[in-house]
């Protein structure tokens, strides 16, 4: 009885470091190759709370807000005004990659990005 309670209570200390581990939570960055051909810096801070996504982006105009914050499992979504375009991104989560996959809409204009997590 005790070692299968030693062993549940290890088990479960495990897991809980993964999902810790495993969180969105934190900066990323990544580069956005555009259409025009020139490279944007990619800079996010992200906060979760339970299935709500807030933070903001950074770049060379400051920080914006992030808006419409939604998770659903590893897949989320949120809105960011660019120069004063509202630009929807959806997005997923690759914990085991440590990494973000990023579909941009900027204008009818699809594009796609990959997030690292900041060291």
């Amino acid at each position: 009885m005790k070692k299968t309670f030693i062993t549940t209570a290890l088990l479960l200390c495990v897991i809980a470091a993964f999902a810790f581990f495993a969180d969105l939570t934190g900066k990323w960055t990544g580069t956005l190759h555009a259409p025009d051909g020139n490279d944007y810096p990619l800079n996010y801070t992200f906060t979760v709370d339970g299935d709500k996504l807030t933070g903001f982006g950074e770049g060379q105009n400051g920080k914006t807000d992030i808006t419409n914050g939604k998770i659903a499992g590893n897949d989320f979504s949120f809105n960011i005004d660019v120069n004063g375009v509202d630009v929807k991104t959806t997005n997923k989560f690759y914990p085991e990659a440590d990494s973000v996959g990023m579909d941009i809409d900027y204008q009818g204009f699809k594009m796609h990005a990959t997030l690292m997590r900041a060291k």
